[in-house]
C-alpha cells in the first residue's frame, strides 16, 4: 500500500511512511505480546508452517545479537512478523525492542518513501526486482559493522 499511495500523492510520502511506521511497529508488538503470552498456544501451529525454520532461526539471533536482530529483521526480507513472536517468546526487554523495531523499519518504509516519491513508476519497478537484494546486503553491512566494532 505504502508504494501507490507515495506515487499518487509524493508531497505526503513522508506522512505515509510514518503511519505505516507506527502501524507496522504496533503489529511488531502484537507479535510480541503473542510470543509472550500465547507462545504455548500457537506452537503446534508454528511447528506445522512454513515459518517454523524462520522461528528457529529467529530464537537463535536473540540469543546471539538481542536488540540487532529485531533491527535486521525490521529492515531486511526476513518475516518481521515471526522475529516479533520470538523476541516475547525470549522475553526481551519491551524497550529496545519497540526501539530496533521502530528503527529498523523506519528506515525501510521511509527509504522506500523517498525513493518512490522521486522516482515514480520507473523507481517502483526497480525497487520489485531488487528490494530482497536490498535487504539483505543492509544486513551484511550491519554483520561487518557489528563485527568491527566487536573487535575494535
Amino acid at each position: 500500500m505504502l508504494a501507490p499511495m507515495c506515487m499518487a500523492s509524493p508531497k505526503r510520502a513522508w506522512w505515509f511512511a510514518l503511519l505505516t511506521t507506527l502501524a507496522s511497529a504496533a503489529g511488531g508488538f502484537f507479535g510480541y505480546l503473542i510470543g509472550y503470552y500465547a507462545i504455548d498456544a500457537i506452537m503446534p501451529w508454528l511447528q506445522a508452517s512454513s515459518y517454523w525454520p524462520t522461528y528457529e532461526t529467529a530464537v537463535a539471533w536473540f540469543k546471539a545479537y538481542g536488540f540487532w536482530a529485531i533491527f535486521v529483521a525490521g529492515f531486511s526480507p526476513v518475516p518481521y512478523k515471526v522475529f516479533t513472536i520470538a523476541a516475547g517468546t525470549m522475553s526481551m526487554a519491551l524497550a529496545p525492542f519497540l526501539v530496533a523495531s521502530l528503527i529498523g523499519r523506519g528506515i525501510r518504509f521511509f527509504l522506500v518513501a523517498a525513493l518512490l516519491a522521486r522516482g515514480g513508476p520507473r523507481m517502483e519497478a526497480l525497487l520489485q526486482r531488487y528490494v530482497d537484494r536490498l535487504g539483505w546486503a543492509t544486513v551484511i553491512v550491519v554483520a561487518i559493522a557489528g563485527v568491527w566494532v566487536a573487535f575494535s
